[in-house]
Order: C-alpha cells, then sequence, then structure tokens
C-alpha cells in the first residue's frame, strides 16, 4: 500500500496532464456513500487508520518508475516529479467506529490537485473495503445479541491475504471477539480463537480417539462434534468431560457447524446437561450471517458463541460498498458533478450531529449545532492523532452499537433505507442551483 503504483492508470495520466499545464493548487476531495444503500440502515466507518499509514509513507521507488517509463506515457520531467512525491495534505475524517450515513462526508481531503488526485484509489480501496466489513459485523453483533461471542472465521474465503487481514481488523473494531487469522492477531493486537477441523476427528481411528488426543494436548478445548453423528459426538464429548474431570481439567465447548443447528443445539444442551456439565457451552458456525443468526435464535436455537466466516468477509448480501472520492472544492470555489443520479456533495463542509442521531451536513463558514464528527487528522502530510488504540476502541463501539434507537438496530431488509441526514440552507441552496 505503500507503492504509489497502487493506484489506477488514469490517475497518472490525468496527474500527468495536470503537471504539464500547471494546474497543482489545492483541491480538496470528499469520500462519501451515495444514498441508499439497500439493507443498510447505518454505516460503520472504517479504515481511516491504514489509510494515514499509507498516505504518509507513499513513495514512486526506482523500480516504479521504470516500469512508467516502460509505458511510454510519461514525460521525463514527470517523472523526476513523481521521484520526488511526498504526501503533503491535510485530512479531516471521522473518527473509526463512527457511526455514519450514506450522503454525508466521511472524510475530506486537501493536498495540491496532484497530491489528491493520485491518493483517490487508495483512499477508496481502504476505506470502501473496511467499511463495508465493520458494518456488516455490526449488524452481526447485533443479530447475535451483547451476551454472545462472535468470532471472525472469514480468511479461507476471503478475496485475498490483505483482504482477510482488513476483516479481521474491522470486524474487531466493530466489536468481535476474536479471529481465527493468527497474523491480523500479531499485527493488530486481537485475540486469535481455534477449534480444530474435521480433518483432525477423521485423522484418528475414532471420534473419541481424537477427542480424547485433542484435549491432551490443549487446555481448555473446543471440540468438533458434526463429522459424523453430532448426537453421538456430544455424547463422546460428555464422557471425554468426564475423564478430564477427574484429573482437574475441563472441555470449554463444543463446536456444530452443519446440520439443523436450532434443534442439534437443543438436543446437545440437554445431552451435556443430563451428564452433568451445564458448563460446556455451544459454540455454532456455518455459513452465518446476521439473518441466520436471527433466525437461529427466534427459533430457540441454544449458543454460547459463533463463528463468522464467509457471509462477513465477503458481505454476502452486499458485497461492495459505492464509497465515491469527488472534487468538491478548488481555488474557483465550491465544485459539483450534476450528471443524473450522480450529484456530489459540493464544498467544504462539517456533519454535525445532535440527539438521537440527527445529522446536519454544513458548510464550514455555516457551522451546526451539536457535535461536529469531521476532525483534523494529517496535516502538510503527518499524522495529528496516535494510532488507534484497537481494543479501547472496540468497547466504545460495542456499547454504542447496543444503544443505538431501535430503527437502527433493525435488521429487516429494506431496499431503500431513508437516513437521518438533513443539509444547511447554505449547502441545500448549492446542491439545487448545481454551483
Amino acid at each position: 500500500m505503500t507503492s504509489g503504483l497502487f493506484t489506477d492508470l488514469y490517475e497518472l495520466t490525468m496527474a500527468h496532464s495536470y503537471f504539464r499545464r500547471g494546474l497543482d493548487n489545492p483541491a480538496t476531495f470528499a469520500y462519501f456513500v451515495r444514498a441508499p444503500v439497500p439493507n443498510r440502515r447505518f454505516l460503520l466507518f472504517a479504515g481511516l487508520d491504514p489509510l494515514l499509514e499509507a498516505l504518509q509513507n507513499l513513495r514512486f521507488t526506482e523500480e516504479d518508475l521504470c516500469f512508467l517509463a516502460s509505458l511510454g506515457l510519461f514525460s521525463r520531467d514527470f517523472l523526476d516529479h513523481l521521484e520526488k512525491f511526498r504526501f503533503s495534505g491535510e485530512v479531516w475524517a471521522m473518527e473509526e467506529g463512527e457511526i455514519c450515513f450514506p450522503g454525508e462526508p466521511l472524510l475530506l481531503l486537501t493536498a495540491p490537485r496532484i497530491e489528491a488526485q493520485l491518493v483517490e484509489t487508495l483512499v477508496l480501496n481502504l476505506l470502501n473495503y473496511e467499511t463495508l466489513v465493520a458494518t456488516k459485523a455490526a449488524r452481526i453483533l447485533l443479530a447475535a445479541g451483547p451476551e454472545a461471542v462472535v468470532v471472525d472465521f472469514s480468511p479461507r474465503r476471503d478475496h485475498g491475504r490483505e483482504a482477510a487481514l482488513h476483516a479481521a481488523r474491522a470486524s474487531f473494531l466493530a466489536g468481535f471477539h476474536g479471529t481465527s487469522n493468527t497474523l491480523a492477531g500479531k499485527l493488530y493486537g486481537i485475540p486469535v480463537v481455534g477449534t480444530m477441523a474435521h480433518s483432525y476427528v477423521m485423522s484418528f481411528p475414532d471420534e473419541l480417539s481424537a477427542f480424547r488426543a485433542f484435549a491432551e494436548d490443549h487446555p481448555n478445548p473446543v471440540l468438533l462434534i458434526d463429522t459424523y453423528d453430532p448426537i453421538q459426538g456430544a455424547r463422546n464429548a460428555a464422557k471425554v468431560a468426564g475423564e478430564l474431570a477427574a484429573k482437574g481439567k475441563k472441555i470449554a465447548a463444543v463446536r456444530l457447524d452443519s446440520g439443523d443447528l436450532v434443534s442439534l443445539s437443543q438436543e446437545v444442551r440437554r445431552i451435556l446437561d443430563d451428564a452433568g456439565f451445564p458448563e460446556i457451552k455451544i459454540f455454532v458456525s456455518g455459513d452465518l450471517d446476521e439473518y441466520r443468526i436471527q433466525e437461529f435464535r427466534r427459533r430457540g436455537g441454544i449458543a454460547w458463541g459463533y463463528g463468522v466466516g464467509t457471509r462477513l468477509g465477503v458481505s454476502w448480501d452486499l458485497p461492495a460498498l459505492g464509497g465515491v472520492y469527488k472534487l468538491v472544492e478548488d481555488e474557483k470555489g465550491p465544485r459539483m458533478k450534476t450528471s443524473p443520479g450522480k450529484i456530489s456533495i459540493p464544498g467544504k463542509c462539517q456533519v454535525w450531529r445532535e440527539e438521537g442521531f440527527r445529522d446536519l451536513v454544513a458548510l464550514d463558514e455555516e457551522g451546526g449545532e451539536g457535535r461536529p464528527l469531521l476532525r483534523r487528522v494529517m496535516a502538510q502530510g503527518e499524522r495529528l492523532i496516535p494510532p488507534l488504540d484497537l481494543a479501547a476502541r472496540r468497547e466504545e463501539v460495542r456499547q454504542t452499537l447496543f444503544r443505538l434507537p431501535p430503527g437502527l438496530r433493525d435488521l429487516s431488509p429494506e431496499e431503500n433505507p431513508s437516513y437521518p441526514v438533513a443539509y444547511s440552507p447554505g449547502l441545500r441552496s448549492l446542491v439545487d442551483t448545481g454551483r
């Protein structure tokens, strides 16, 4: 992410033309998500910390410049200019983990036009994906409830290794309890969680032998009980739990990954309780998301925790977030795109939040009431805020999520949700007049 080549080619061809024509005055671009976003009543802003780190370290290496020269598209003096490239701009943004809405600026970036143009792809890549996954994770947490443990199981289905790291980070920020991704645990300080695979059980003469071996080799094991017959698996887990109890050890949980999770969880709970092990928890997984967890709970399923993979990392029901990065102001004043269905928000704005998640987008000179959401996080290419304390911010985000108004917590599908966002008179006048 620190290579200047991580950009769409047209950013470079535009920058080349700007350079040749002396168009490098400061320009302000805004990142926002167009409304509506199907089945999303709010978004959870994420990806800012990785973006600030990338902006601060963005460079064109000698190898990068040689590659650009080989394309035959750029003049030598422009390549010399890129050799000295350093991001020198200013960034205002919402705090990571902030509840936000389509139709309002989430980030404003002001820099010489060439710099601001070249970082567009980077901004969109990081903010769109992490915000997408963080929002999905937030919805999954709301479905699971505040007492449930929820873990990211997504890396094997995510679209690439780097995506898996960002998915683990974004879901933890949203309030997940851990990840199966060991590298993400190292990089971000996220608790790492693991159970066992069906292949482990199949590697032993029988299920009981596998359970005994795993319990002997790992403290507080979680046993996967559905390789063969989940009901017999539960009985075998209870047998091993009895053997461990005599040694002063215990099984932490059993995991169900297939079948009718509702009826199986109920029967497994009965078996474990009857065997004298009510403390052994039930952990469920298997193509879960907010809708399936909600249905599981509605039908009386019993679970202490959930492992959520595929449908989290690829945001199954909304696989892409339509965040955009548009020019909103330059030396000529506010600028606005007016094409049908793709109108942009003109001018440098602030977002003011009143009680009850009512947001007002106002031009800087207008001011507003309530809490300003955009804060200056970078100036002259240097970040002004310390690296995010992910664990501490996670706790704040969880508390906010479970205190959301009922209308925002609602997970029922809605093709065109409305959002509590209003425009100030000055901004409305700019939008209405198109300039």
